[in-house]
């Protein structure tokens, strides 16, 4: 599949490296490329688009490419309201194109393991569900020309944890829009946007969610407690070493079993997701409507947290 980069900041760079010979031209305005605008770049050259490029020109770009017939793989977040995506989504399927936004977590091993044990049912009713996101990438937000505006953590690490959260629960989470999400906690310890962030949810499946700018280890955790047992995940392949525990239940109580699996191996996600995404434009298919989930519930989240935690 004939490939062009759009944007070679870090995450372009990174796509550019996975996607190796099929790339045949890159596109930037500023850093070194072979092209300046999107449009400089013959349609005829290239079948498809990596764009990774900062969020405010993206849309415009994305109709682009669509109307040119060409596959579109977008980095996350895809930030626009729902009858945009909505249109953009009927581009596609009108184009019979991909229009497929990026999130390789949802290629983690341990977060498939994940998935596959919450589906198999072996940990039967969850009870409650934890997760924790940290970086320590504060001051490259704080410096970035376009970043530390708005919600910051929010958009930036919280559209991962809410899509591995729809990834792992489907319509226990995303059914009708009812999300049931609320913010706890809305920090500004060193940036003018949030840098750290607690979200809740209660009713059927309660879940805690927290997310920091200022983890000056790169560190995620996710718990899962339920009736017959725990699932555990400690980091990420690309901190590693990256750990997936399950512990089974002794009644009344007891230290329970637990069988323990790590990986110490490069992130392998990247990878992974470009096949991926190769498969979806052999077969026309997008992810659009995760999109507007997330823009609906990040927006409200948004909205609270900038109205409730003023500067």
């Amino acid at each position: 599949m004939r490939t062009i980069v759009v944007g070679l900041g870090i995450q372009g760079r990174k796509r550019r490296a996975v996607a190796g010979t099929d790339v045949v031209a890159t596109v930037d305005p500023v850093a070194p490329a072979d092209f300046r605008r999107v449009e400089e770049v013959p349609p005829e050259s290239y079948d498809a688009a990596l764009v990774c490029t900062p969020d405010a020109p993206k849309m415009e770009i994305l109709r682009y490419l669509l109307e040119h017939g060409k596959h579109v793989l977008v980095e996350k977040p895809l930030t626009a309201d729902e009858g945009e995506l909505q249109a953009l989504a009927d581009l596609a399927v009108a184009r019979r194109t991909s229009c497929y936004t990026a999130y390789n977590h949802r290629f983690e091993p341990h977060f498939v393991r994940m998935k596959e044990v919450l589906d198999s049912g072996v940990l039967g009713r969850i009870f409650h569900v934890r997760l924790f996101y940290g970086n320590g990438t504060v001051r490259d937000v704080y410096n970035s020309v376009w970043r530390d505006e708005g919600a910051g953590v929010l958009p930036d690490l919280g559209s991962h944890l809410l899509d591995t959260l729809l990834f792992w629960f489907g319509e226990r989470i995303g059914a009708a829009g009812e999300d049931g999400f609320r913010v706890i906690a809305a920090d500004r310890f060193e940036n003018r946007s949030f840098d750290h962030i607690v979200l809740a949810r209660n009713g059927d499946l309660p879940i805690q969610v927290e997310m920091s700018l200022v983890s000056w280890r790169n560190h995620f955790v996710a718990d899962v407690f339920a009736e017959k047992g725990s699932a555990h995940i400690e980091s990420l392949c690309k901190w590693g070493p990256s750990s997936f525990t399950m512990r089974r239940r002794v009644l009344p109580s007891g230290r329970p079993p637990e069988e323990t699996v790590t990986l110490v191996q490069p992130d392998p996600t990247w990878a992974i997701e470009y096949e991926h995404f190769k498969e979806l434009c052999a077969e026309g298919r997008h992810n659009i409507e995760t999109d507007i989930w997330l823009n609906s519930v990040l927006g409200r989240l948004g909205r609270d947290a900038l109205e409730a935690f003023p500067p």
